[in-house]
């Protein structure tokens, strides 16, 4: 597994490769492993990042922020600095005449209780508030602590069937009370591009940046997941059933 820095180049060079066709950027979760704002302090690190996503700006490229578990901590810098806005719940977006349901996925479908009921208490602006009177050096130090600990516990280990996928049970509910052709996600960090029962519905998860690279292009031809710099995925991938 690379080290963060080596992954962050490995990211700002896939940003590089796609700059020149990119219409629209969607970053859908976890992006850091851990991100707070504090009133005039924001998390050392990730320059490269921010920088290529301020350059993408400037070429009039759209972003589009959701946030994930691991950095839900973030309220107006993306949009003050970089032009970027930041989504809490999912959208319905139309791109390239076909219907997404774009969001991160925390919280959504059933189980997953434990971090439901303490995403209840993150989101709260009196715990915010408190953990913002940490000083930085303390208050980082300890959620990347517990950030990193969560990842140890996330990975491909928990999938088993997709009927036993809380994002895809999500997106089987959902699909009977709103029509949309693709229920895109992260959270699970496990790539997956799977039929929904009625037919015509796809659930796909964006994957990760640890191992496989994963990212979604959605193009006039077809909605296809693809690998970074990964020849043997891109010729070879199947998504778990």
């Amino acid at each position: 597994m690379p080290n963060t820095q080596e992954r962050e180049r490995k990211i700002v060079r896939w940003l590089d490769s796609i700059k020149a066709d990119a219409e629209a950027i969607y970053l859908v979760g976890d992006v850091f492993d851990f991100w707070f704002e504090y009133n005039s302090v924001v998390p050392k690190g990730y320059v490269r990042f921010l920088g290529k996503l301020a350059e993408l700006r400037d070429l009039n490229i759209p972003i589009y922020f959701f946030t994930g578990n691991h950095d839900m901590w973030m309220f107006r810098y993306f949009e003050d600095e970089l032009d970027i806005p930041i989504y809490r719940e999912p959208i319905i977006r139309t791109i390239k005449g076909r219907q997404f349901f774009i969001g991160h996925g925390d919280g959504l479908g059933p189980g997953d209780y434990a971090y439901k009921r303490l995403k209840k208490v993150f989101n709260n602006p009196i715990c915010q508030w408190l953990f913002g009177k940490l000083h930085p050096d303390y208050g980082v130090r300890l959620a990347s602590f517990a950030s990193q600990s969560s990842r140890k516990h996330k990975g491909e280990t928990d999938y088993t069937t997709k009927e036993k996928e809380w994002l895809y049970a999500y997106a089987v509910k959902k699909s009977k009370e709103i029509e949309v052709d693709y229920f895109v996600f992260g959270h699970r960090h496990i790539p997956m591009n799977l039929q929904l029962p009625n037919g015509k519905t796809r659930y796909v998860n964006t994957g990760e940046w640890f191992n496989k690279c994963s990212y979604l292009v959605v193009d006039e031809a077809a909605v296809t997941l693809q690998f970074f710099e990964n020849d043997e995925l891109n010729a070879n991938w199947k998504s778990p059933e």
